[in-house]
């Protein structure tokens, strides 16, 4: 062996944070002048140099180098024994490498964080917050959360065991806290919210004290009240003022339609040839029913205003798939139809387009899917003069599925249009 080497002390005691040096002897016992370079090898690398860095040495001569070690107040550099090694690298006979080894000793640290998040909470009663723990020392912490003195007021919730953060590592702590007592009025209340948390670290006790709020809110708030109050004096308005209006409005306008209509209209002459041919059992001025013309089917009820009669037609249309159909009522001559309803009917269900007209007037169309049963209404009679028709026409695209549960053959569709059925004037 060429060289020989041995360090000055068998451990080193390190401070994270701190610089410790310690020496190492390196002896040339070839016979020629050798130069030495120096690398640390191991976990200490990082931080460990040698001073200085290259050695020329005499044949039979040994000198000192400093060994100086500079571990960071980190998480990565863990507490306890850590090897060293340094290996010595000759220049001139590079197999005659040499390592010397030794032990450091990292001594404790404890840096821990601990916060209530959030600092302040708003609620009606009851509030979460999380308790964040963040280890920035070099060895295992257990942190316990210790809840305040019992209070009849405010109630806190948390986990009592133990809970171990590993060095650089997190953990969150779920804390309840709840008030006695709802508050229904009035202004909000600030309850303050408080925790020990205590966290031991190797020998150290730490112990972190936390603050926080949790602001109640009143179930009621006054903007809620004001609101209620607004609603409650505009029904009492509604009630009182505005409905008792809309219906005087509302009664003197029937009143008025109901005397235009009774001086519009003429006053029957009485025809003693029509009498005469009344049949037995029935009264003058009545009328039988009568079937209507073309597709559609009449049937009158009853006297109406001028002389007319009360009437209705219905309109059958039935059609296939992906086919058209029209059906048509056609107004009896020396007849005029005032038309004031129109009801329809798609009890199966029916895909399609229905358009209804009164002679060339299209009055709508609707698609069948979007009802099942329909109907419109005129305050102002629409009227249909002698020979005119009202017509009905269906696009079915699919029939639809009746109560049966079977799907329909073919499209089917109702309507019915009543009004007054009445004389042509002369």
């Amino acid at each position: 062996m060429t060289t020989t080497t041995e360090f000055g002390l068998p451990t080193v005691v390190v401070t994270p944070g701190q610089e410790t040096s310690t020496t190492m002897t390196v002896r040339n016992d070839s016979e020629i002048v050798e130069a030495y370079e120096f690398e640390v090898v191991g976990d200490c690398a990082s931080w460990t140099s040698v001073e200085p860095a290259r050695l020329s040495l005499f044949p039979g001569t040994s000198e000192d180098v400093a060994v100086v070690l500079r571990p960071p107040r980190s998480p990565s550099v863990r507490a306890g024994e850590v090897p060293l090694a340094v290996r010595v690298l000759p220049a001139e006979r590079p197999e005659s490498v040499v390592v010397t080894e030794t032990t450091v000793i990292v001594e404790p640290f404890a840096a821990q964080r601990v916060r209530l998040v959030p600092k302040r909470r708003r609620a009606w009663r009851s509030a979460r917050y999380r308790v964040e723990v963040h280890n920035g020392g070099n060895t295992p912490v257990s942190v316990t959360p210790a809840l305040p003195e019992a209070d009849d007021h405010l109630k806190h919730t948390v986990t009592d065991r133990p809970t171990t953060v590993d060095p650089d590592g997190r953990a969150d702590l779920e804390l309840r806290v709840r008030v006695a007592k709802l508050l229904w009025f009035g202004k909000p209340v600030t309850w303050p919210v408080r925790l020990d948390v205590v966290a031991l670290a190797a020998e150290d006790r730490h112990e972190h004290e936390l603050a926080g709020e949790l602001v109640q809110l009143p179930i009621l708030s006054r903007w809620l009240l004001s609101a209620l109050a607004t609603l409650l004096a505009l029904l009492l308005l509604w009630l009182l003022l505005v409905r008792p209006a809309v219906r005087s409005a509302a009664r003197e306008a029937v009143d008025d339609r109901a005397q235009e209509i009774a001086q519009a209209a003429p006053a029957p002459v009485p025809n003693p040839d029509a009498a005469a041919d009344q049949p037995a059992g029935q009264e003058p001025g009545q009328q039988g029913q009568g079937q209507g013309q073309g597709q559609g089917q009449g049937q009158g009820r009853g006297t109406g205003v001028g002389g007319g009669e009360q009437s209705s037609a219905t309109i059958e249309v039935r059609t296939g798939a992906d086919q058209q159909a029209t059906g048509t009522y056609v107004v009896p001559e020396g007849k005029v139809f005032r038309i004031t309803d129109i009801v329809l009917a798609n009890h199966q269900g029916d895909e399609g387009v229905l358009t209804i007209a009164f002679g060339e007037r299209t009055i709508t169309t609707i698609a069948l899917e979007t009802f099942r049963n329909q109907d419109y209404h005129w305050v102002t009679p629409i009227d249909i003069p002698a020979n005119g028709t009202v017509t009905a026409t269906v696009s079915c695209s699919r029939p639809g599925t009746p109560a049966s549960g079977r799907q329909a053959a073919a499209c089917v569709q109702l309507l019915n249009v009543s009004g007054e059925l009445g004389d042509l004037p002369t």
